[in-house]
């Protein structure tokens, strides 16, 4: 039986696609014969990320990373993050000649902008050097895919996403009992996610925030009117999707995101920007609405009906992501 590394600074107890998509990535990927192996900050002492603490940085050198790998020995490494582990990780496969995979999940470059003046050109030139070297980088998108290869990435393969179907759906009844329409947002609270241009909106009804970070108790202060649940996950945040009217998805900065996926699965229309996420989800599939204008979006999202969304939603399974993922790896032999 071969088996599977996959190294990854973000995981649990953190809350967010990235993660998810890891987690569910190796349950599908194990049903399916192969062994899964995880490297994350919960095998080393770790510390808080500046400006984003919930966030652990795990405090090891390449010795350690290296013991760890080579006490798996696996057939394959699949290298996830570009932090402390996965750059360790790289530096050990490199010495050792041994191939590799990485993915783009986040977009960094333009995260790190809106917090510190730093030049996308340079931190894109480390991300570069970071992908490059690996057989292939995983990307989830065609607008990043090309994104990318305008910026002189390499080896870039797609891998999609899925939505667990039998815990995000329509449901009769509703959890949330406020002023309708229901407005929802589900992520992560912090300033590139563009949390203020939803809670801005002059729009009917109620909004509603799901999830944390470092910009909640400001906002919270700031916008007495909207309703801002924290951190949600399992059914409990199955049931708020299936309480609400729309989804809106402010952010400008995301390369996917699964929350899309969670949103048309529950039956609630998308309102969104056209930009890199949302038009490769949504696109021109009638299940959302896309404009400059957010306003104008919701307005146009509630008028969709919640069955389109969820006839969508339905041909997005983990199984067909967990494929796509081993049909990348196995173009690399093993070492």
């Amino acid at each position: 039986m071969s088996g599977l590394l996959i190294v990854t600074d973000a995981w649990h107890p953190q809350v967010n696609g990235v993660v998810r998509s890891l987690d569910r990535l190796g349950q599908e990927v194990k049903k399916q014969g192969m062994e899964v192996h995880y490297l994350t900050p919960l095998d080393f002492k770790t510390v808080p990320c500046p400006t984003y603490p919930e966030i652990r940085l795990s405090l090891t050198m390449r010795r350690g990373v290296a013991r760890k790998i080579e006490e798996i020995n696996p057939d394959y490494v699949h290298i996830s993050t570009e932090g402390p582990l996965g750059f360790w990780a790289r530096s050990y496969c490199r010495k050792s000649n041994k191939a590799f995979t990485t993915s783009y999940h986040t977009r960094f470059p333009e995260y790190l902008a809106a917090r510190f003046p730093i030049p996308l050109s340079l931190s894109y030139a480390a991300l570069r050097w970071f992908h490059n070297p690996g057989r292939c980088c995983m990307v989830a998108t065609p607008s990043l895919k090309r994104d990318l290869e305008a910026r002189g990435f390499d080896q870039l393969h797609y891998w999609g996403r899925g939505v667990d179907l039998e815990q995000f759906h329509p449901r009769k009844e509703k959890v949330l009992d406020f002023p309708g329409p229901l407005l929802l947002y589900v992520g992560r609270v912090a300033v590139e996610k563009n949390i203020e241009a939803f809670l801005d909106l002059k729009v009917e009804g109620t909004k509603i925030v799901v999830g944390d970070g470092p910009q909640k108790a400001a906002l919270e202060e700031r916008y007495p009117d909207v309703k801002f649940l924290g951190l949600k996950e399992g059914k409990e945040l199955a049931d708020i999707y299936a309480s609400c009217d729309v989804f809106v998805f402010p952010s400008k900065t995301d390369t996917f995101g699964i929350v899309l996926l969670e949103a048309l699965a529950s039956g609630l229309p998308v309102a969104a920007y056209p930009v890199m996420g949302p038009l490769d989800v949504i696109g021109d599939s009638g299940v959302g609405a896309l404009k400059d204008d957010l306003e104008e979006a919701v307005v146009e999202a509630l008028k969709i009906d919640p069955e389109a969304c969820l006839a969508y939603a339905q041909q997005y399974s983990w199984e067909a992501s967990a494929n796509q993922f081993l049909s990348n790896i196995s173009k690399i032999h093993p070492d």
